[in-house]
Order: structure tokens, then sequence, then C-alpha cells
């Protein structure tokens, strides 16, 4: 009897859509009466059709191996009903590989880096250090606008920068100075960016601590928060079309993972299956604000795997397992053409930027913990110290030649010359427009007419017609 039902239905089916597609084609010579008909037997046709299918499933369908089909999600149905709740874990553990001693936890987690390696680690961090004291004082005295220190953070740009291929392209928030000092962006260079001379890159044109290095592959820093997170996945789904073995890292504050922008970029670097690591610098403030008061999961790490990414907890004052965490992200994210997310947990021990006060919303006593127990430098020191490859005598004269080596750019920096006031029309058009010559001309008239009012012998000289300072 169903099978008679069935074939019945199907033929009523067959018949109503041949009719229906002769209407439709304009082959049917029917009244529009007829075509009416015609759609409510093809109607009754289809639900008879849906019915007796319906019916002839459920004879044969076995409740217990029912799956979802819903293309949004990959679960099974449960019969009870049940909130996920946010402590479903105990937390995502915290992967180290030095205890704070410097000793050594695990020997297979051991990176085995020369002798070389490890000093070339522990200068460039001692010297992004002593730059950073040397130019948050030059801000306190006037003599710079604006500065934003490194303090306490020094392991996780190292450690992931060491990582890194040269090739792979950088795209900083504006605490990742060591990622390009490593890179070997040189003193006199970081020091010209900050006082905005005629020898910067950008040419005057940003505040303090926004650098940029197109031979490094180091992105110009931008203020806006999170804005490099789309852009990151899109310079890395390019770099996987091209196929060009290298990856993408972006780095970003906890706080900037509340950012809009941050939503955008892990869903993109995910759906698009691009080579990207995301690397969090969770430091516990964004400016002001603690993380208790930032977010209610555990951390950023626990984002990952609702986009879709593979994720990992690092301790960020470790550099060996940042190290470690980097290198096999990298490797993974190209092999596999997926992106990574880092989470690496450190603290910020400085002022947000030269603009901020912490003693307002943080204790003497949390930061000095920071500062003297659980610190990245003297953890690699410990290190070293132990296997008899520094010692106090090393210390003095590396910090006496480091200073030094700072104050020199320091100094030259400051008795540089400024752009020229020309620089502000360049650079936008290839080709400068009728109406930005014509400013460009009335400035320059301006500034020779009464250039008694103006400094400018502070500025490189502007050659009147070339747009050029000399």
């Amino acid at each position: 009897l169903y099978l008679r039902q069935h074939q019945r239905a199907d033929l009523i089916f067959k018949m109503a859509a041949v009719a229906s597609l002769r209407s439709f084609c304009g082959i049917g010579v029917g009244t529009v009466r007829q075509h009416a008909g015609l759609s409510a037997r093809y109607r009754l046709g289809h639900y008879r059709t849906f019915r007796v299918n319906a019916c002839l499933s459920q004879q044969t369908f076995d409740s217990v191996e029912e799956r979802p089909q819903f293309p949004g999600a990959s679960a099974e149905f449960v019969d009870r009903l049940e909130f996920i709740q946010p402590n479903v874990l105990s937390g995502i553990p915290v992967y180290r590989v030095m205890d704070r001693q410097g000793q050594i936890l695990n020997p297979d987690e051991d990176p085995k880096l020369s002798k070389e390696q490890v000093l070339n680690f522990y200068q460039k961090m001692t010297l992004l250090n002593t730059m950073d004291r040397i130019l948050y004082e030059s801000q306190r005295q006037g003599r710079i606008s604006f500065y934003m220190t490194n303090y306490g953070e020094e392991g996780t740009h190292i450690g992931s920068a060491a990582a890194l291929d040269p090739t792979d392209l950088v795209f900083g928030q504006y605490r990742e100075a060591g990622v390009l000092m490593y890179r070997g962006f040189p003193l006199d260079l970081f020091m010209a960016q900050c006082y905005a001379n005629a020898d910067d890159l950008g040419k005057g044109r940003q505040m303090p601590v926004h650098y940029g290095c197109k031979d490094l592959n180091f992105v110009t820093i931008s203020s806006p928060l999170a804005t490099q997170l789309p852009q990151a996945a899109g310079s890395a789904y390019a770099v996987k079309r091209e196929n060009a073995n290298r990856a993408v890292i972006c780095y970003f504050g906890e706080g900037a993972a509340s950012e809009g922008d941050a939503h955008a970029g892990f869903n993109f670097a995910a759906t698009l299956e691009c080579p990207l690591l995301f690397f969090c610098r969770n430091n516990g403030y964004a400016i002001s604000t603690p993380t208790n008061e930032q977010y209610r999961g555990d951390g950023i790490a626990a984002r990952g795997p609702g986009y879709g990414m593979p994720s990992i907890r690092v301790d960020g004052n470790d550099v060996f397992a940042v190290y470690n965490a980097t290198r096999e992200a990298r490797r993974r994210a190209i092999a596999e053409n997926q992106p990574f997310l880092i989470e690496a947990m450190t603290y910020r021990i400085g002022h947000h930027s030269t603009s901020d006060d912490s003693s307002a919303y943080r204790s003497v006593d949390e930061v000095n913990y920071w500062d003297k127990q659980d610190h990245p430098i003297s953890r690699l020191r410990h290190y070293m110290a132990a296997r008899g490859w520094w010692g106090e005598e090393d210390e003095r004269a590396w910090r006496k030649q480091s200073r030094r080596r700072v104050m020199e750019a320091f100094e030259k920096a400051e008795r540089r010359k400024k752009p020229s006031p020309a620089l502000l029309f360049t650079d936008v058009y290839q080709d400068m427009p009728p109406a930005l010559q014509k400013q460009q001309e009335s400035l320059w008239r301006h500034l020779h007419s009464y250039r008694e009012h103006y400094p400018l012998g502070q500025y490189e000289e502007w050659v009147e017609g070339t747009g050029e300072g000399k």
C-alpha cells in the first residue's frame, strides 16, 4: 500500500512539474484559470509526496542514531535542558619552560639555544630597558612629547621575534619596540622617530613610539586600537594566495581584544584559513582597566576555539616559552594554512604611557612584586648565571656600554634638525593636485614673508619649487 501511494504521488508530482514548466516558458495555451488549477494540483501532489515520504522514512528511522544536520555547528542532540557554564574548564593552563629561578622544568622543552643566541636575547632585552628609561626621562624633561615604556614585557618581544623569519610581516600595536629592535632597527632611528627629526623614516608625521620600517617588514603603528587585526588578516590572506612560505604576526593587548575589529580579524583569518599568528600581550591592565573589569571569561586564549583557532597560553615572562610557542605556531600556520592564537601572560610594570599615573589604580606593592620577583630579564639572567655564561663583571660592563650607546643616539637625535615644512604636502598624491599645489605655494610665501616669527632655523631648509628640504 505504501509503495503504491508513493508511486502515485510521484507520478502526480512529475506531471505537475512538466505542466508548470510549459506554462512558465509560454508553451502552454491554457487560460489563467487552468494555470491556477494546475498550481493547486502541483501543491497537492507535492504535499502528498512529502507526507508519504515522511511516513516511509519514519517507518525505518532509528532515533538513537539521529545526528544534527544543521550547517552551522558540529554537535550531538541531548534530551536534557542545560546551559553551558563559563567555568566548564578549570582554566587554560599556562605553558612555561623555566621557573622563576631560571631552572628548566622539562628538558624536552628546552629549546637548547646556543650561548650566543641566549646572550643576544639578554642584551636586546636590557638594551630596550635602558632605552626606555632614557626616553621616559626625556619626556619628563620636555624634550619629547610622549613615550610608552616596555617594562616587564621584554620577554614577549624578544621570544616571539626570535621565532620568526625576517620575511614575516609584523603588525604591532604600540608596545612592541623590542620586536623591531631584534630585527635590527638601530637606536638612531628609534631616537629619530621619537624626536620627529629629519632622519625619521616617517618624516616627523607620527607621534612618538609609532615606529615602522618597510625594509624590516614592520608595518607602521597607528594609534586606534585593534585596527591592525583585520588588516593583518587581509595581509595573511594575500600571503596565502602568493604561496610565499611566510607568515604574518599581529600583536595586541587584552584591552584591544574587546574591540569589534578583534572579532572581525579573528573570524576573517579563521574562515579564510590564513597563516596568521595572533599574539596577545595580556599584561593585566588596559590603561587603568584591570582584567577583571575587561572580561568575564577565561582570558583571551579561551576565545580561540570559538573562532576555530588553535590556541595556547604561555608565561610571557619566560622568553623560552614564548619562543617555543611562537616557533611552533608559525610552523603550523604555514604548513596547515590556519591562524593561531597565543596569549602571553605578563605584567605591565610601567605606566601605560607618560600621560598615565598608574598609582591611581594599583598599589606600589603589586608593581614591586612583578619588578623584583617575576621579571623576564632577571629570570633569563638566572639561567645564564647557572651555566657560567654571565657574571657580575659582565653585567656592569654591558650596562655601561648599553647606556653609552643609547646616550650617543639620544644626543645625535637632539642635534638633528626637524623635517622641512615642504613635507607637509608630499606622499599623498603621486601628482600633486592644483588645489594642494596652491596651498603649498601660499605657505611658502607666508613663511618667507614673516620668517622672523617662525623658528625656521630648527627645520631643514625648504627649497622653493621643489617641495623638498635640504
